[in-house]
């Protein structure tokens, strides 16, 4: 390099600098090696644990292996069975579990997307360690049993839905759409494999409830099914809120920096607020329905979501659960033959673990859940002319206690004024 270049570079890398601080250079270099390389530690502990929790919550080859396998064995049936197994046209994709049991996979049908769910279970021997990753069909598809007539199986959906969803009048009309949906062939009759494929899906409380709700705006709807795995629309917002921190980062990440790179991601507010009208929808939809009612569990973000068109729909129902079945667990009775069953264990267990969520000293009706959610996303960049009334209404809201058929006419009268508070705001604009 010419010697007059040299001198260029060395007067414009260091005489900005003072000779104080020339002489700390030494330091000053070690200090930023040493935060670059906690960095590259940081960087790689993410790296692993992501890593590492999607080994263990993300099997869904194994899912499918075994599903196939049933199916080309005779021992299932489904509308998706041919596609999944045999066309290949029914693929998994990214993984979205977060129970290594509950497998939840975005997909793809015929290049439309899709959400594909499935259970695993994992059998273990006398020592522990887990010996294969099949599930046994004798323990998973064991009823309807070889000999059971059309006659009797319709008994048994029929008791087995009393169970789950209380005395209904319209049981039967219930029955009939199992029946339906379990005859794939369309030909009037339903063979053995269809019918311990559609009672294992039964014992799933999202399927149940999918099955119970499949008219409802709110509800993803069910495209199809093979075994104990089914297939829905994929909602293409799957959490009111756009940024999740995993576990593992809960302890580092602060919950003020999450809730306002949340606040920032969120779409405007009168998006929002028809979100949230869907929202309240969906609650007047599981409050008096056609087959009882039913209890959100968990009001978490995560489980509510919204469409392209911001349209509310319950990207997950697993945390809702039957009114009838709240009643019964709380006069002391355990579940029996409840949905949401964990294969090859105590499905009563499974059961009352999912109720005593809806358990509190004085069960916490549904809208009372939805506006302590609301609070947060609602109010956060609500117009000023109407985030008086808004507090107002969601303090009243948040204070509703009780069964909500026990206190009816104010629970509709307070979701109503809700309603209607939002509507006014955004009636008649582009956001209605």
């Amino acid at each position: 390099m010419p010697r007059a270049l040299r001198r260029l570079v060395h007067l414009m890398l260091f005489c900005p600098l003072s000779k104080g601080l020339q002489s700390r250079l030494p330091a000053i270099k070690v200090k930023y090696l040493l935060l670059a390389w906690l960095g590259i530690l940081i960087i790689s502990w993410i790296v692993y644990m992501q890593y590492a929790s999607y080994a263990e919550m993300c099997r869904g080859h194994v899912c499918q292996m075994v599903i196939c396998d049933h199916y080309r064995r005779g021992i299932i049936s489904g509308s998706s069975c041919k596609a999944l197994c045999d066309q290949k046209t029914l693929t998994l994709h990214h993984c979205m579990s977060t129970s290594s049991t509950h497998q939840v996979y975005v997909g793809l049908w015929k290049d439309r997307p899709v959400v594909i769910k499935c259970g695993i279970e994992d059998p273990v021997n006398i020592d522990g360690v887990p010996e294969t990753l099949a599930r046994p069909e004798m323990s998973l598809f064991d009823k309807p049993t070889r000999g059971t007539s059309m006659d009797e199986f319709k008994e048994m959906l029929h008791s087995f839905l009393k169970a789950n969803l209380g005395e209904q009048p319209s049981l039967s009309v219930l029955v009939d759409r199992v029946i339906t949906l379990a005859d794939i062939n369309q030909d009037g009759k339903v063979s053995l494999a269809e019918a311990k494929s559609i009672w294992a899906l039964l014992h799933i409380n999202e399927f149940l409830l999918m099955v119970a709700l499949q008219e409802k705006e709110h509800t993803p709807k069910l495209l199809g099914f093979c075994g104990d795995l089914y297939v829905t629309e994929r909602v293409s917002h799957s959490s009111l809120y756009r940024l999740e921190v995993p576990h593992y980062l809960e302890a580092v990440v602060p919950e003020a920096l999450s809730s306002g790179l949340n606040h920032w991601l969120a779409p405007s507010w009168p998006r929002r607020a028809r979100i949230t009208i869907g929202l309240l929808e969906f609650v007047e939809e599981v409050f008096h329905g056609s087959y009882g009612s039913f209890l959100i569990c968990d009001a978490s973000p995560h489980h509510v979501g919204y469409n392209s068109k911001y349209d509310c729909k319950m990207a997950n129902l697993r945390s809702v659960a039957s009114e009838a079945v709240v009643r019964a667990f709380l006069k002391g009775r355990r579940c029996e033959n409840n949905a949401d069953c964990t294969y090859g264990k105590d499905c009563s267990a499974t059961c009352d673990r999912l109720v005593k969520q809806c358990n509190t000293e004085v069960v916490q009706p549904n809208l009372a859940k939805v506006c302590m959610l609301l609070q947060d996303y609602l109010l956060f960049g609500a117009p000023s002319d109407l985030r008086g009334d808004l507090e107002k209404q969601l303090r009243t809201c948040v204070t509703l206690s009780g069964l909500a058929s026990q206190m009816e006419v104010h629970h509709s009268l307070v979701l109503n004024n809700l309603k209607t508070l939002l509507w006014k705001k955004i009636s008649n604009t582009q956001y209605s």
